[in-house]
């Protein structure tokens, strides 16, 4: 009797852990998320990012056949972090900010770069007031320059290249610095005389230009950057295998113009992490510490 007892207890201990074991949520489960969240570039400000992206979320949650949520967060450390932590799924990184994600996150994979003028490149500008007296990279000594995000491609890594490499100058010995957080913003400081010169993407000051938000009689380029390779879209390789294969899909399949034309581009393709090799050796040339950004 007490053998049987013993024998009962021990069946009934094996059945709850199996049952245990199958209702406990996996790592499978825990990739397929309700809904997915697409964060954006804090380029602008959040309500215009995610106004003007309508489009793109309608499209992905057709796509998808799925819920989706944009984010836009505070500044591009913020996104990185965000991204590390499982808050974002999937992200539209700049360059600079892919390489940092990629140090922190290994399992972070870009994906797919935005094509324009049929390619997955993108240029920067250094822009100045037309009354600074700043006609290119050499008239910067003495005077302020205005970047955007830190962690910024466009608007810090690139101009200040440009400046270092084209102009001999040298930040904080020829120049100063300030950063004022968004490619609108610089172009901003520049023309309100906060900063005699100042760094942001090609296409953005354009469309800042084309929208009226900037005069183009007060800002002018004085120099355009060599072509880099263009944002990635940025996804988490935790996610279920056969979703990521939709996600990339879906942007490689991407021809609506409502959707692209808030994102400035013409379509998406594949791209891989060593097209981003270049902006590592950039940040080697310019010595930037990338575990301090």
């Amino acid at each position: 009797m007490r053998k049987g007892m013993i024998l009962s207890i021990i069946l009934s201990i094996v059945t709850l852990f199996a049952v245990g074991c199958g209702n406990s949520s996996s790592p499978a489960d825990a990739s397929k998320p309700d809904k997915l969240k697409v964060a954006l570039l804090p380029d602008e400000s959040p309500s215009t990012v995610i106004r003007d992206n309508e489009a793109l979320k309608n499209y992905l949650a057709k796509t998808l056949n799925m819920d989706v949520e944009l984010i836009v967060t505070t500044d591009y450390s913020s996104m990185i972090e965000a991204m590390r932590n499982g808050k974002i799924d999937i992200g539209y990184f700049g360059p600079l900010s892919y390489v940092l994600l990629k140090q922190k996150m290994d399992n972070a994979v870009a994906f797919a770069a935005k094509v324009e003028k049929g390619s997955p490149t993108y240029q920067a500008v250094v822009i100045a007031g037309t009354d600074t007296g700043v006609q290119n990279l050499a008239d910067i000594k003495g005077k302020t320059v205005a970047y955007g995000d830190v962690a910024s491609t466009s608007s810090h890594m690139i101009p200040k290249e440009m400046i270092f490499s084209k102009g001999k100058l040298e930040q904080g010995r020829d120049y100063e610095e300030q950063f004022v957080g968004s490619h609108d913003a610089v172009a901003m400081a520049v023309q309100n005389g906060n900063a005699q010169a100042g760094g942001l993407s090609k296409p953005i000051f354009e469309s800042l230009v084309q929208k009226g938000t900037i005069d183009a009689t007060k800002v002018k380029v004085i120099e355009e950057s060599q072509p880099y390779p263009n944002y990635p879209w940025v996804l988490n390789a935790d996610l279920d295998k056969d979703l990521q294969e939709s996600i990339k899909q879906a942007f490689y399949n991407l021809k609506d113009e409502s959707v692209l034309k808030p994102l400035k581009g013409e379509g998406y393709a594949p791209i891989e992490d060593k097209d981003y090799d270049v902006i590592r050796n950039m940040v080697k040339l310019l010595g930037v510490d990338l575990e301090a950004q």
